[in-house]
């Protein structure tokens, strides 16, 4: 069994980033697992810009973005194995994987640090009716096929959900040559970010039809075309608003899902909301020694978070190994009126610095509304919002002081407030 102080599971974003950081603190043995043949992570695929603005500064696109911390890791000269499937974990924090040049890895780490990105929800978890034929992909793989393989998928396009990548399809679709008919969403609001809207729909007269889903697939050997309708409170499709669209392809961007089955081998207690854990100020999870970081923790909306999230999961992974913590009191975060989740879900004051950033997203878009902090029933924060959508990310900072104020405080309550 080989021994190691750290080894980080995944490779993309999040997982260079802690493997940096981590290296930064001084922890020399350090191991990366990537089950693909090279490292980056979804990024490699993501070919437009609009990434690295918080981070470098700068705009960059995907594959740059992730070039910068490869380089890094090169540099630091940090040991990474490439088309490696990480088998198990478990919450003695060792490893079992494999590849075809060193066949069956047993490794045993001081710490851990799960980085394994999400998943698309595939077709077979809406229930859409209608055959199986070709023609529907989910947008991340469409994703590939142009970005990666230069193929296009097809050229009468119809995409069901506005996920960011979903939107991002439609943009990429219309100029290779695709006619992007329509975005069809379930809900009354757009699951992507704003400037995905404008610059990805509008800039295109792509049109978004909101609270509308697809309720038939017609065609036998290729998609020829769907029937879409609107949808009323209670998401049931509303008889007599039927429309048919001719389309030799569909797009699914209907949601991702934290890439958990490891975590859940390791006995790592996951959040019913998020898929992901639930972890505390360190990013640490319930099990000692084991952290995590970026998608697979909660879903990000940019990459740039995920950067600074996985640097903080570096950090303290290093301070773990060389059994530098503090146990003591720790506060509960509760999530509630509104807002779905925290991350973290507790807090031990004493591990905080200066301060500590909680992200969280609301559950439907509020409007002049306010998002408020309150310490055991003290309302300490009252941040006034133009808008909150499910699709962006949220943030507050927490400072020492605040904490140092209410010292005797058990927990702690994040809701959305109209006034």
């Amino acid at each position: 069994m080989l021994d190691y102080d750290l080894i980080i599971i995944g490779g993309g974003p999040a997982g260079l980033a802690a493997a940096v950081s981590a290296k930064e603190q001084g922890i020399d043995s350090i191991l990366i697992l990537e089950r693909d043949n090279q490292l980056g992570g979804i990024l490699n695929q993501c070919i437009h810009n609009g990434f690295g603005l918080h981070t470098f500064k700068e705009e960059l696109t995907g594959p740059e973005y992730s070039q910068r911390f490869i380089d890094k890791v090169n540099d630091l000269g940090i040991e990474y194995k490439l088309d490696t499937m990480v088998l198990d974990v478990n919450d003695n924090k060792q490893v079992t994987a494999v590849n075809s040049a060193d066949g069956i890895l047993e490794l045993k780490a001081k710490a851990i640090i799960l980085a394994m990105g999400c998943r698309e929800r595939p077709r077979g978890a809406l229930n859409i009716p209608g055959s199986r034929c070709a023609g529907i992909y989910t947008a991340g793989t469409a994703q590939k096929y142009v970005n990666v393989e230069g193929l296009m998928p097809g050229k009468e396009v119809v995409i069901l959900g506005s996920g960011d990548i979903g939107l991002i399809m439609a943009r990429r679709m219309t100029l290779e040559g695709a006619n992007v008919k329509a975005c069809v969403e379930l809900m009354p609001h757009s699951s992507g970010l704003k400037r995905n809207i404008v610059q990805c729909l509008d800039d295109f007269d792509i049109p978004l039809k909101l609270s509308t889903t697809i309720i038939n697939i017609h065609g036998h050997a290729r998609l020829e075309g769907v029937t879409i309708a609107k949808v009323d409170n209670n998401r049931k499709p509303i008889n007599g608003t039927e429309e048919y669209i001719a389309c030799d392809t569909l797009l699914l961007s209907v949601g991702l899902l934290p890439e958990n089955e490891l975590s859940r081998k390791a006995n790592v207690n996951l959040s019913k909301v998020t898929g992901g854990p639930l972890v505390d100020e360190r990013m640490q999870t319930s099990i000692p020694g084991i952290f995590t970081c970026g998608n697979v923790l909660h879903v990000h909306d940019l990459v740039d978070n995920v950067t600074t999230e996985s640097y903080t999961a570096g950090k303290n992974a290093a301070d773990s190994i060389k059994g530098i913590f503090h146990s003591g009191k720790t506060v509960e975060v509760f999530a509630t009126d509104g807002v779905r989740y925290t991350v973290p879900t507790t807090i031990n004051p004493e591990n905080i610095g200066n301060g500590i950033d909680v992200r969280f997203r609301v559950g439907e878009v509020h409007k002049a509304a306010y998002i408020s902090v309150y310490f055991d029933d003290t309302r300490e924060m009252h941040i006034k919002k133009k808008i909150l959508t499910p699709g962006e990310m949220e943030s507050i900072k927490l400072t020492k002081a605040i904490f140092d104020k209410y010292s005797e405080c058990t927990k702690i309550t994040i809701k959305v407030e109209k006034e």
